[in-house]
């Protein structure tokens, strides 16, 4: 891949990051608009949208990385990998490096990465709750 500039790629992912935290934004107010607010709270059906178009986005941009070789890919890696995606959904990260493991033929490490994260996300959580509770 052709080594792009770290000042222009910083602004490839504050563009794609922006672009994509708007997008989940209005996701979720869409998904408020169809349905109702009661329900869109009942279920957190726009994180689980963002989560899985996420990771569909992922796939198919891994697939044409694979496919495209250096043409365009560090920037479109940047910019939609890094920066679009990740403002949307850090899932979609998370379960593309989850696949690389398992098509590495190393599952049992992908079974710790994903309890890993899970787990340790939700105790981190927590403990940032319990932190601001304390200290009120």
């Amino acid at each position: 891949m052709n080594a792009i500039p770290s000042f222009q790629a910083s602004l490839l992912v504050a563009g794609g990051g922006a672009l994509g935290a708007v997008l989940r934004y209005h996701l979720g107010r869409g998904l408020t608009w169809l349905t109702s607010p009661a329900t869109v709270t009942a279920f957190p059906w726009a994180t689980l949208t963002a989560n899985i178009l996420g990771s569909l986005a992922m796939g198919l941009l891994a697939g044409w990385l694979a496919r495209s070789g250096d043409a365009g890919g560090e920037t479109a890696r940047l910019l939609v990998g890094v920066g679009l995606l990740g403002g949307f959904t850090t899932f979609s990260s998370f379960s593309l490096e989850l696949m690389v493991l398992i098509e590495r033929g190393q599952p049992a490490l992908a079974l710790t990465y994903a309890a890993i994260s899970v787990l340790a996300g939700l105790v981190a959580l927590y403990i940032g709750l319990v932190a601001t509770r304390i200290a009120a």
